[in-house]
């Protein structure tokens, strides 16, 4: 993903960290503005939506230890770097200021060709995406030799990701072609495309395009292979006394849970069929309860627990605890 938008954009900024920040610190910052902006948080509000997806596109950058390296270089060099094609008889590729995206040779001064552009999808939900970097050919005995792979990198937010979706990249000679994402692909995983890659010199084969993807983190759901699991806080009425609660799914309408009296927090609730839905089978929705304590509590609301506190079991929960640590 080396673009002109590295040039101009400051992620670190965006996020409000240091530049040496560690990747606990990035995430436990970007969870919390995510919460502050995610969508949900703010219907209607396109202020906020556009700030969502500026601070989970410089997540997924600087959460990405490789990409983070290649932002911090770029930006490092400052806006004058450019890309553009090698001359009569180079040997394959785009030159890059980088080694890494090309075969080590110094970066040429002339302008700049943004073949790295991805077409942004009104509701795709990607980021932008990386060509250039050939991944070998081969030439066997005395057959022709086959086009050199090209890799490129396109960034999905986790909805895209989990349900699937057709967007368009552009090529090295700009012209744009569509991948078909498949419902399920996870973080990291690559997409191969026959045949879509550089031409042979010599009639043979064409290469390949290699599509790495990256999924941006959701701010509710995780997953764990085909389920998704989230954490759902109750009260501590609701955990003692049972509920029937509201849960959010993965873009579709809530599920109602049935919470049983005496619920403790951590327990796991499971709702069939509501997770990851791929050719290979179809995830649940793992719900683990978290008992939420208030934090301030008026007079009535204290006399009223003091006096439950004197008529609760006298149990001690930690007395098995306590005898396993001797």
């Amino acid at each position: 993903m080396a673009s002109q938008d590295w040039f101009d954009k400051d992620f670190y900024k965006v996020l409000g960290v240091d530049k040496s920040v560690s990747a606990a610190d990035l995430k436990k910052t970007y969870r919390k503005l995510a919460r502050q902006y995610h969508p949900d948080s703010n219907p209607g509000d396109a202020k906020a939506e556009a700030k969502f997806k500026e601070i989970s596109e410089a997540y997924s950058v600087l959460n990405d230890p490789e990409q983070r390296e290649e932002y911090d270089q770029i930006r490092a060099m400052g806006s004058g770097a450019r890309f553009s094609a090698p001359g009569a008889g180079a040997g394959g590729g785009f030159d890059d200021v980088f080694s890494r995206f090309g075969q080590g040779r110094q970066a040429p001064s002339g302008g700049f060709d943004d073949f790295f552009t991805m077409f942004d999808q009104q509701g795709g939900g990607f980021g932008s995406g990386r060509f250039g970097q050939t991944t070998g050919g081969f030439r066997g005995f005395g057959g022709p030799q086959k086009g050199a792979d090209v890799s490129a990198r396109t960034t999905l937010d986790f909805v895209t990701a989990a349900k699937g979706e057709t967007i368009t990249l552009a090529g090295e000679d700009n012209v744009p072609f569509k991948v078909k994402i498949p419902a399920g692909v996870s973080d990291g995983q690559k997409i191969r495309l026959r045949g879509r890659g550089r031409k042979s010199p010599d009639g043979g084969e064409s290469g390949d395009i290699v599509v790495t993807v990256a999924v941006r983190p959701h701010p509710v759901f995780t997953r764990d292979g085909l389920n998704l699991r989230i954490t759902v806080p109750v009260t501590f009425t609701e955990a003692a006394l049972g509920a029937t609660i509201e849960v959010p799914t993965l873009g579709g309408d809530p599920v109602r849970l049935r919470v049983a009296p005496g619920t403790p927090s951590g327990r796991v609730l499971r709702v069939k069929g509501r997770g990851i839905s791929t050719a290979k089978g179809t995830g649940d929705l793992l719900a683990e309860v978290q008992v939420a304590v208030p934090a301030h509590l008026d007079d009535a609301a204290r006399e009223a627990l003091e006096r439950f506190h004197e008529l609760e079991p006298k149990e001690n929960p930690r007395a098995d605890l306590m005898a396993k640590a001797r």
